[in-house]
C-alpha cells in the first residue's frame, strides 16, 4: 500500500506537536525546579498591585475591600499547538500574604505564540475565600466562576454593579497570544524557600 504526501504530512505534524509538548513540559518543571523564593514573590506581588492600582482606577478600593487577594504577576504562557501557562504569587489577607501559589495549565488547539500577563483574584465573600483555601488543587471553571473584569480604553468600571464572589482582573499583557480567558488555570499551593 502507498502512503501517500498527506499521510506522512500528518504523522510529522504529529510528531512535531508531541515534541513541541514535550519541550514546553520541560520547560515548565525547569520552571519549577527555579521556583522563586518567598521574598521575590511579595516583591514581584507589590509591584504587581502598584501596576493594578495604577492602571485601574478603582482597584486598590475593591481589593482592600476583598476578603482575600490572590496576586499572580507576570504568568507565562506558550504554545504552538499544544500550550503551557506558569506563574508564582501569593494569597492577601488583610493586605498580608498567608500563603503562596502556582498557577500551572495545559491547553490544545489552535494557538501560537507566547506573552506574559498578571492576574488578580478577588475574593469578595469569606465563603469564596474559604473555599479557595480549602482546596487541594484550586480550578477556574471547575471549582468556582470567575467574573472578569475588562480592563482598557480608560474606561473607569462602576464596581458598585459587580456583585460576584470572586472578580478576576487580567492585565499588562505582553504578547502575541492576547488570551485573557483563566478558563482552566489550576491555582496549588506552594512553600517556597
Amino acid at each position: 500500500m502507498k502512503t501517500g504526501k498527506s499521510e506522512r504530512s500528518r504523522i510529522g505534524f504529529g510528531k512535531i506537536a508531541f515534541f513541541v509538548a514535550a519541550a514546553m513540559l520541560v520547560g515548565l518543571a525547569a520552571e519549577s525546579a527555579w521556583a522563586k523564593t518567598a521574598q521575590e514573590i511579595n516583591d514581584s506581588v507589590n509591584a504587581c498591585l502598584g501596576r493594578l492600582y495604577k492602571q485601574v482606577p478603582g482597584g486598590k478600593d475593591l481589593a482592600y475591600k476583598a476578603k482575600g487577594v490572590l496576586v499572580m504577576p507576570g504568568v507565562i504562557k506558550a504554545g504552538l499547538i499544544v500550550g503551557g501557562e506558569y506563574g508564582e504569587g501569593a494569597l492577601r489577607v488583610e493586605r498580608r500574604t498567608v500563603s503562596y501559589y502556582n498557577l500551572a495549565s495545559g491547553s490544545f488547539g489552535l494557538q501560537i505564540g507566547g506573552e506574559a500577563k498578571d492576574i488578580v483574584i478577588l475574593f469578595m465573600t469569606d465563603e469564596a475565600l474559604k473555599q479557595f483555601q480549602a482546596s487541594k488543587g484550586w480550578e477556574v471553571g471547575v471549582d468556582a466562576n470567575v467574573a472578569l473584569v475588562k480592563i482598557g480604553g480608560g474606561e473607569r468600571v462602576d464596581f458598585t454593579k459587580i456583585n460576584d464572589p470572586i472578580i478576576g482582573f487580567v492585565f499588562d499583557v505582553k504578547g502575541f497570544m492576547a488570551d485573557i480567558s483563566l478558563k482552566g488555570a489550576k491555582f496549588t499551593k506552594i512553600n517556597p524557600k
